[in-house]
């Protein structure tokens, strides 16, 4: 049957892959986009309507969140947001109300990008912040929640990190669990997993998506 997918984080590295794959999915009949800021014009499509959102406010238009999937892929880093108040506000609080407002509406089956490590009882504050939110989605009520856990992300993106560079030069020397993974293939298995739309908890890890095709394929 179609489906009506909602997605957040369209404009970031995976997000805008998965929209890419959302649009060239024929057994998707609107994909619902939570934005910011419009979306660059190679990104629209008939099936693609843009909600222009303030994430502070999304008890504003609760009718925006009725659809059968929501894929949250919004993310930032402690560099860019500036704090860990600012980093949990975005990678935990934004998604978390995201998932709880589209399973209120009726949604089924949610799809998260969390990373490699989350763990809600992890020290290390990023890795505890993605184990928490993966909890609290787990605990809605979901008939199906699928969750990625990606290493570190490789793709086109708006600004050069550092870190990408570094790790592309060792990525040789590191475990499966841990080498980089292309944003396309994070994609690819998402918006895979959103077709099928298996019932039950699925984790996706770092191995699998390596091995995932790519969400242009």
């Amino acid at each position: 049957m179609a489906r009506t997918v909602l997605l957040a984080g369209a404009t970031g590295l995976v997000g805008g892959e998965i929209l890419r794959g959302l649009v060239r999915d024929d057994d998707v009949a609107e994909v619902r986009v939570l934005v910011r800021r419009p979306l660059d014009r190679a990104c629209s499509a008939a099936k693609v309507h843009e909600l222009l959102t303030d994430f502070r406010d999304l008890d504003a238009h609760p009718d925006w969140f009725h659809a059968d999937q929501v894929l949250c892929a919004l993310g930032t880093t402690i560099r860019q947001a500036g704090t860990q108040e600012a980093f949990r506000r975005v990678d935990f609080d934004y998604p978390a109300s995201i998932a709880g407002h589209a399973r209120a509406q009726g949604a089924r089956h949610c799809l998260l990008v969390s990373a490699a490590g989350a763990n809600a009882r992890s020290r290390v504050f990023y890795s505890r912040v993605k184990g928490e939110l993966e909890d609290t989605v787990l605990a809605m009520g979901y008939d199906a929640v699928t969750i990625a856990r990606p290493s570190f992300l490789l793709g086109p993106r708006k600004e050069s990190r550092i870190g990408e560079l570094v790790m592309t030069r060792v990525a040789r020397l590191l475990p499966e669990s841990l080498k980089p993974v292309g944003a396309s293939r994070v994609a690819g298995a998402l918006v895979a997993a959103a077709r099928a739309n298996k019932p039950g908890i699925e984790i996706i890890d770092n191995r699998a998506l390596r091995r995932s095709p790519e969400a242009a394929a």
